[in-house]
């Protein structure tokens, strides 16, 4: 059995009764019934996702997953390819929005090659887990092998499986590759049946031919490859990405390991989407944190079935949207170990 299906197979259901010892306890807390709102979910969802009726997450890592489009030839992005290089190498510096945001929550942030075009220096700090340079031209053909979709989920699951082991007991994700709006709306697309010119957008900038050019250039990669809908993996390894890919790795191991993972905006959302068609018990283990700008995003979450948890016009992608959302997970932990109860404060209601 290989690593994927390994860790598949290792994911079970929350903890339903830790999560109802834990609702019995926020709802005694000391505070009008319900009026915490979702901080009081969440914390009930920790308890089954830890098995722990008064969670833990101390130590806190964003894996931000980087990798390039071959769909980039097509003219989709005004940005120059070589930014996804640059960028990557820029993440261990702590000089991004992700890198800024990641010193105030208190998080590491670990940068991943599971694809990039160029070649990484060795010494920029990033784990080398490169499946090939780039994604094939979905418009012309699958943008990579099934076995290379494959590949870069389990980069996706070796990394974060070191972090866990390592003492991380909360995980983000995050991902660098231009262009990648345009496989990430291909996959929502497929997994919703929705046209793409309802949630295609602009993304870091669209190319000179504008949203129509990139709306028609996704609808041909649909119909070139004929994804089928009901298979994730053909999904993702016909219109995907690889550091799509590495991100559903990431969501997968978390779950396995019975720890919390934080999904950036929609490109993560988009790698949620997969790991949950191939595994649904995983959603569980998922924290959403925040709407993105992106047109498609509000649909990626509707069919995830989950509701972010703030919504501040954010669309930078890296994991600056989870790592943001840290500190509330915090407050969720907190609540329960540091609120008195209505009978431990000595008061009769």
């Amino acid at each position: 059995m290989c690593m994927y299906e390994n860790t598949v197979k290792k994911i079970e259901r929350l903890d339903q009764v830790k999560m109802e010892e834990a609702r019995e306890r926020v709802d005694a807390l000391i505070k009008p019934p319900k009026s915490l709102g979702k901080l009081e979910d969440l914390a009930v969802q920790l308890a089954g996702i830890t098995k722990n009726i008064y969670p833990e997450v101390s130590k806190k890592a964003v894996i931000v997953m980087a990798g390039d489009h071959g769909v980039y030839e097509e003219g989709i992005s005004s940005n120059p390819q070589e930014v996804t290089s640059m960028q990557t190498t820029f993440f261990s510096k702590g000089i991004t929005g992700v890198g800024a945001i990641a010193k105030v929550s208190n998080a590491d942030i670990i940068t991943v090659d599971v694809g990039v075009k160029d070649v990484i220096p060795a010494d920029a700090g990033v784990i080398d887990r490169k499946i090939k340079h780039g994604t094939n031209n979905m418009m012309k053909g699958p943008a990579m092998t099934r076995d290379e979709a494959i590949r870069a989920i389990e980069a996706g699951i070796e990394v974060a499986l070191e972090q866990i082991k390592a003492g991380v007991d909360m995980l983000g994700v995050g991902e660098m590759g231009i262009g990648n709006t345009t496989p990430a709306t291909a996959i929502v697309s497929v997994l919703g049946d929705i046209e793409p010119s309802e949630i295609t957008g602009r993304g870091a900038g669209t190319g000179a031919g504008g949203i129509g050019h990139k709306i028609e250039v996704i609808k041909r990669a649909i119909e070139v490859n004929k994804p089928n809908r009901e298979d994730a993996l053909d999904i993702l390894s016909k219109v995907g990405g690889l550091e799509i890919a590495g991100m559903t790795g990431v969501m997968l191991a978390a779950a396995a390991s019975r720890i919390p993972v934080v999904i950036d905006g929609y490109i993560a959302t988009s790698a949620a989407l997969i790991a949950y068609s191939l595994e649904p018990k995983s959603k569980g283990y998922m924290i959403p944190s925040h709407l993105s700008m992106e047109p498609g995003a509000k649909k990626a979450s509707e069919l995830l079935g989950v509701k972010p948890f703030i919504d501040m016009d954010l669309c930078l992608g890296e994991g600056s949207g989870g790592a943001l959302v840290f500190p509330i997970i915090d407050a969720a932990c907190s609540m329960l170990k540091s609120m008195a109860t209505f009978d431990e404060a000595g008061m009769k209601l």
